[in-house]
């Protein structure tokens, strides 16, 4: 009865113990088919035998499909060296883990980081593989993007001659400048991870140091407040760095580290120490220093050094006689003197800042000037140090003034475009207007006066237009490698007709390099430049133009530094009226002008920069009052054959193909189906990108051209362009705008678009533009 007794027990033992190890089957079941990670099992020679819905999904396939299929079908060829380490790794160890790319259903593939495990029976036998798959192609993009947004921002950072660096939550380097690296002394592999506190501070101070940065990640210590400290570079050295930190939070608020930017004041620390020495140790130091250095008390200069002899063109004799205040620009004195007078009350203000000062010679300087408050025999004095930022002043003007130009160039853009819209009408219904007149017509002549007067307006409007256009960005259409000396000289025999009272002297480079321009585009510059040189020679004069191949350096002081290539030079000089410096810093701005209000509209030279802008180049200007003005020119080099421009005929052609005309504004529909039926063509028309996509499906084998806006609501000129050629590889494309914003007109007619017309044009010029893409 016992002995029953305890069989029946062992047997509810097993059968619980069954139960469980089913229930926790079931589970583990579950969770491996809910897993977002991939997950295989095979057999030795990695035949699949299980797969779970994420390793499918991922490849493209479900997971009854993929049953019985090998792991070799999901390796790229370009893999197969790394798959065949994988295994030999595997069967060595009994694990491998490492980035594999794998191949979809589709033939696409994809970064993964592949686990894989050799299962083993009871003895220990290999019997299978279970293999862990994660999709890391987004990660990888991430990545890629992180790298290039890196890779700007390193080439920004290391311009900035101050020290930048970067600290995750412990104290971490994250990032260091090229002005850090070398005060330094490291390589940036040998900084980056590693402890600022240990690896670049002073033992002596690291803890202390430390102590103050938990106190900044806790928010128990303002940011903005300037702290100094010695920093250790890798020979030992000490050098003392003032920083001033900003706190780094994500996304959510949450504080991942800091951001410092720090200036290297061991010169200045040395100088204040040999002051409080002795001031024969201060002299050695500060009459070899590069900034003004110098002590004011009782609003007299003292012991100017060198640099401020040089600086404000005074002799040290001459200064130790004059008032502070003297210097100091007059529409900044006040400001100055109250900022002094309540430093001295006690007030916390900042010791540095910037004002302008006048030199000898009355020039304008701006400087930044640092006070330090000092007794000096015995009575308060201030040391301080300025420094010329005259040129750090005028590159900011040059960034600002770049925005202003963009935002206006992207207005005059848009402006332009709707007026030539409006211009297009006119323009068109003029040109029916005489075409649907009979010549023999009494009344022919008389209208065909009207007409050419309608038609003079409006290409005076397109004229100015034009010039709004040059002015915006992405203003080129018709771009084209050019012989630029041939250009100009043919340029110059025009002008010299008509001016003749202008000498013109020509210097050009021999071999002139090539350069891919807008030509119509070009001689507006030029014609620009030679009017303006023109009005400044009223009773005649000198203009000498020549041409130069030039190399840009990073190290040459140009606009162009950042973008270090070949580029041809045209200098354009004239013996004129000249210019102020007032006047030469506002010449390119719009609507700017110096002459009467009938005498011109301000847009000329305006549109010249934008023109130049917008090929990739820079245009400046040098010039005195009463010694005339030089402009010079600076476009990219190419290295293609010059494209010589073809002849077309000035006679309307007549056409019987069938068009397509598409166009979201129905006063241009409705003028060039006109235009284009008294052509001889058949017209289709379409109000909209996705309409033009339906008619030339139904009607590609007719369809001869299509006349296509650029600027269109929903589907832009681009995207139906690209629609079209899928449909028809061999679609004939005439692209039309009243503008190009951000070289929209270029990248398109880059991909494959035949021909470029300007609204607004009338039958003529539509005809040729026709026959040129028709080849008739």
């Amino acid at each position: 009865m016992r002995e029953s007794i305890q069989k029946g027990e062992v047997l509810d033992k097993k059968a619980i113990d069954q139960g469980q190890l089913k229930k926790q089957m079931k589970l583990l079941s579950l969770a491996i088919d809910q897993s977002s990670e991939g997950i295989a099992v095979s057999d030795l020679d990695g035949n699949l035998e299980y797969v779970n819905e994420a390793f499918a999904k991922m490849h493209g396939y479900s997971p009854d499909q993929v049953i019985g299929k090998n792991l070799s079908v999901f390796h790229t060829d370009k893999q197969i060296q790394r798959v065949e380490a994988a295994n030999r790794q595997l069967k060595a160890t009994g694990h491998f883990k490492g980035e594999i790319w794998h191949v979809k259903h589709d033939g696409a593939v994809f970064p993964t980081v592949m686990h894989n495990s050799v299962i083993r029976d009871e003895m220990g036998k290999p019997i299978g593989m279970v293999a862990t798959l994660q999709d890391i192609i987004d990660m990888k993009q991430a990545e890629e993007s992180l790298r290039e947004s890196e890779q700007k921002a390193r080439q920004y950072l290391d311009i900035a001659g101050v020290v930048l660096l970067a600290l995750d939550n412990e104290g971490h380097i994250t990032l260091m400048n090229k002005r850090g690296l070398e005060i330094l002394g490291y390589k940036q592999e040998e900084l980056l991870g590693k402890n600022w506190f240990n690896t670049c501070l002073p033992e002596r101070l690291q803890d202390e140091i430390f102590r103050v940065f938990r106190q900044l990640m806790r928010g128990e210590i303002d940011p903005a407040e300037f702290y100094e400290n010695p920093i250790l570079r890798k020979d030992g050295k000490e050098r003392i760095i003032a920083w001033h930190n900003i706190i780094l939070r994500n996304p959510a608020g949450g504080i991942i580290g800091t951001l410092s930017s720090g200036e290297d004041i061991t010169e200045r620390r040395k100088i204040e120490e040999a002051l409080r020495k002795s001031e024969e140790q201060y002299r050695l130091l500060v009459e070899n220093a590069n900034e003004a250095i110098f002590i004011a008390q009782d609003g007299l200069i003292k012991f100017p050094n060198p640099k401020s002899e040089y600086l404000v063109g005074y002799t040290k004799l001459e200064l130790e006689n004059t008032h502070f205040v003297d210097i100091i620009h007059p529409k900044d004195r006040e400001m100055v003197l109250e900022r002094h007078q309540r430093r001295l009350s006690g007030a916390e203000l900042p010791s540095i800042y910037s004002f302008r000062i006048i030199n000898k010679k009355g020039e304008e300087l701006w400087t930044q000037l640092n006070s330090v408050f000092i007794q000096w025999d015995g009575r308060p004095a201030t040391l301080n140090f300025l420094r010329d930022i005259t040129e750090l002043r005028k590159l900011e003007t040059q960034v600002q003034q770049a925005r202003k130009m963009e935002a206006i160039g992207t207005l005059a853009g848009g402006i332009a475009h709707d007026f030539n819209n409006l211009l297009m009408g006119i323009q068109g219904n003029a040109s029916l207007l005489l075409l649907n007149i009979d010549p023999e017509n009494p009344a022919y002549e008389r209208a065909e006066r009207k007409i050419k007067n309608i038609e003079q307006i409006v290409k005076n409007g397109s004229d100015l237009t034009a010039q709004l256009l040059g002015f915006a960005r992405g203003g080129k259409y018709e771009v084209k490698p050019t012989d630029l000396n041939e250009l100009i000289i043919n340029h110059n025999l025009m002008f010299a007709r008509t001016k003749k009272e202008i000498t013109i002297h020509e210097k050009y480079e021999k071999r002139l390099w090539t350069a891919e321009v807008d030509r119509g585009q070009i001689r507006q510059v030029l014609l620009n430049l030679y009017i303006n040189a023109w009005q400044a020679m009223p009773g005649g004069g000198n203009l000498y133009i020549g041409t130069e191949n030039i190399t840009l350096k990073e190290t040459d002081n140009n606009q162009l530094y950042n973008n270090p290539c070949k580029y041809v030079k045209i200098s354009i000089t004239d013996t004129g009226m000249g210019m102020d410096e007032a006047t030469q810093q506002r010449i390119f701005e719009p609507f700017f002008t110096t002459k009467e209000m009938a005498r011109g509209t301000g847009l000329g030279l305006a549109s010249a920069y934008g023109i130049i802008k917008n090929h990739g180049g820079t245009i400046n200007v040098y010039s005195k009052k009463g010694e005339g003005s030089t402009f010079n020119i600076y476009l990219p080099a190419c290295e293609k054959e010059v494209d010589k421009e073809k002849k077309v005929s000035e006679k309307i052609l007549g056409c019987t193909e069938t068009v397509l005309l598409v166009d979201d504004e129905e006063m241009i529909i409705d003028v060039g189906s006109n235009m284009l039926e008294s052509l001889g063509c058949r017209v289709l028309t379409a109000g909209s990108g996705k309409e033009a996509i339906d008619i030339y499906s139904s009607n590609k084998d007719e369809i001869s051209i299509v006349i296509l806006d650029m600027i269109m609501p929903d589907m832009g000129g681009g995207e139906t362009f690209d629609t079209l050629k899928k449909i028809n590889p061999d679609v004939k494309v005439l692209l039309s705008s009243g503008y190009s914003i951000d070289g929209q007109a270029g990248e398109i007619l880059n991909r494959g678009c035949n021909a470029f017309i300007q609204k607004p044009f009338n039958a003529k010029e539509l005809s040729k533009k026709i026959s040129e893409v028709l080849d008739i």
